[in-house]
């Protein structure tokens, strides 16, 4: 069996597109209109895994993202360059990076304009 996507609902689909797209580097790949509401899927181009952002034309009042999600992962080759273009684009680290393990391996935090934790993982290859 192989992992397809992920699906988020988002509250502003321009803001979301810009983080995943120009800070993350997801790649809009698909966009599908269904009764209620747009589908848009971003890909990474080296994996090939996906997250599914949908845009509800009405999203209830009570609507809020669930307690029970954790973060999504992203591998980053180097977060000194990554912090650059966080700080470029307006952003801020939710939990800079450190070291994790006392090996070299650095991790941070960031969220989404919807709240959605995203860590990010700097590995040292030994």
């Amino acid at each position: 069996m192989k992992f397809l996507h992920s699906m988020i609902r988002v509250k502003d689909l321009q803001e979301s597109m810009k983080f995943y797209t120009e800070l993350i580097g997801l790649e809009l790949t698909e966009e599908h209109r269904l009764d209620d509401c747009t589908l848009y899927f971003l890909t990474d181009k080296e994996s090939g895994t996906q997250i599914e952002l949908t845009d509800n034309d009405e999203l209830p009042d009570f609507y809020q993202n669930g307690d029970a999600f954790g973060h999504f992962a992203f591998c980053c080759e180097d977060l000194e360059k990554f912090t650059e273009k966080l700080n470029s684009l307006g952003y801020k680290y939710l939990y800079e990076p450190f070291d994790l393990n006392g090996k070299g391996s650095k991790i941070a935090f960031i969220k989404d304009p919807d709240g959605n934790e995203i860590e990010l993982i700097e590995k040292v290859v030994w």
